[in-house]
């Protein structure tokens, strides 16, 4: 188990993000990220992505509150036991959740290593 501070933990949350690629970024609208110590449902996972994939949208989605994806600090801290493997997996679980914003499927993400 490894811990850092809240600040560190956003960092790391905010460069996942920053590696998102601009053709993806540019269509990341209405969303939210938000960061948790753990689920309360399920407190084992490192991140939960909660709205409807673009994929799934039709033309009138309008008018419903942001799609959210929380990444889960004290999930991941247990996860890890260094704070290079904890900004790792940082990185892997924000891609995974973005992934299921666009639609992807379990499958498709682990294929990729983002699983």
């Amino acid at each position: 188990m490894i811990e850092v501070s809240d600040e560190r933990f956003d960092e790391m949350v905010d460069d996942a993000l920053d590696k998102i690629p601009d053709e993806f970024a540019r269509h990341m609208g209405n969303l939210v990220i938000l960061v948790r110590d753990f689920n309360e449902e399920n407190p084992s996972i490192l991140g939960l992505y909660e709205g409807v994939a673009l994929t799934a949208r039709t033309f009138d989605h309008t008018g419903f509150l942001p799609d959210a994806i929380s990444i889960y600090k004290g999930a991941l801290e247990r996860f890890c036991t260094t704070e290079e493997e904890l900004a790792r997996e940082v990185e892997v679980t924000v891609f995974h959740e973005v992934g299921h914003y666009f639609g992807m499927e379990e499958d498709d993400l682990h294929r990729l290593g983002w699983g």
